[in-house]
């Protein structure tokens, strides 16, 4: 992310795009550390969906925090949590096969202790002309319909087409 005040379309998955997201506990960790990255870490949000095993954000960093170093740190609080809510889980039918694989992926990753739920990438996107922005806004709130998860964007609860939304978005 080259551009320090730039808007950015950014997308990161699960490791070998697992279903860990099914749950809404799983998804309610994504959602406050996004809160708290927009109260304590400089977060810009614009717009914003979790899928089952993705996430996709429009969001840009205030003046004096640094994208890349939000989003790292949302990845990490995100992944542990999650992690600990799987090993403590005494109702999660796939904790197993979920820890199985989160381990096998921090194992082959020299960067991990031990495992590993966000593939490393971010695939950031800089968008410069309002028409770019224009698609991503439709590809985010449309992400849920077209999975055929919902018939109607604004009906799906963890996107910024539900109204109220979880998340307070800057509208600029």
């Amino acid at each position: 992310m080259h551009d320090a005040e730039g808007l950015y379309f950014l997308s990161f998955a699960t490791v070998g795009w697992i279903d860990v997201l099914t749950r809404r506990a799983y998804k309610d960790v994504v959602v406050e550390s996004l809160r708290f990255c927009q109260e304590k870490k400089g977060l810009d949000l614009f717009e914003w969906v979790i899928m089952t095993n993705h996430v996709h954000l429009l969001a840009r960093a205030k003046p004096g925090s640094a994208l890349p170093d939000i989003i790292r740190d949302l990845k990490k609080f995100t992944s542990g949590s999650i992690h600990r809510m799987i090993e403590q889980s005494a109702t999660e039918s796939r904790k197993a096969w979920m820890l199985d694989l989160l381990r096998a992926a921090g194992e082959s990753n020299g960067g991990n202790t031990g495992f590993q739920l966000w593939q490393q990438h971010n695939k950031p996107l800089l968008l410069d002309t309002p028409e770019a922005i224009d698609r991503v806004v439709a590809y985010i709130r449309e992400n849920p319909v077209n999975e055929g998860v919902v018939a109607k964007a604004e009906d799906y609860v963890y996107g910024s087409a539900h109204e109220p939304g979880l998340l307070e978005l800057e509208k600029e």
